[in-house]
């Protein structure tokens, strides 16, 4: 398995195979374009969950992100997962999520799917639990235990009054 962020030693067996499925549907979802554009290195060396700042303006439009209300969460083409572990791309510290509870992946369209992980608690798409991979819209709202993320793309959604997708810090 090439990310070590997919690991199921931590899990007993019954959910074990229920996470090892559910990761199956996930990694069969990449399409060969998505995982070469998540295959491309950034040069500029920086953590994909960081903005950097740029004169009053990120140093590259983001095409997709989720925002909780307080942050924003870029999400990079690939694999975007979110839970309690650390090395998660959304951290959220709650003892009732899961280490990997969900991922939303982003195909390089720029069409994003969220998975739930076999999460113990679930994931809620608009209200509603997920029971099977689903395409993300701009707007909708993502919730995992009681945390809320929406999910934002370019093409739905401008903020801070940019014309062309950036985002003004």
């Amino acid at each position: 398995m090439a990310d070590p962020r997919l690991n199921s030693l931590h899990l007993d067996n019954n959910r074990r195979a229920e996470y090892r499925r559910a990761r199956e549907v996930l990694l069969n979802a990449h399409g060969s374009h998505t995982l070469h554009a998540f295959g491309v290195s950034d040069a500029s060396g920086t953590a994909p969950t960081i903005i950097p700042k740029n004169n009053g303006s990120a140093a590259r439009p983001l095409t997709c992100w989720l925002s909780d209300g307080e942050f924003l969460y870029p999400l990079q083409i690939g694999l975007n997962t979110l839970g309690r572990a650390n090395d998660n791309n959304v951290v959220v510290e709650d003892a009732y999520v899961s280490r990997r509870h969900c991922a939303v992946l982003i195909h390089s369209t720029e069409i994003a799917e969220l998975h739930d992980t076999a999460s113990k608690n679930g994931t809620y798409l608009n209200g509603q639990r997920l029971t099977a991979p689903v395409v993300l819209r701009s707007g909708d709202e993502i919730r995992i235990s009681e945390h809320q993320y929406t999910y934002f793309n370019r093409e739905g959604n401008v903020l801070a009054g940019s014309l062309d997708g950036t985002i003004l810090l």
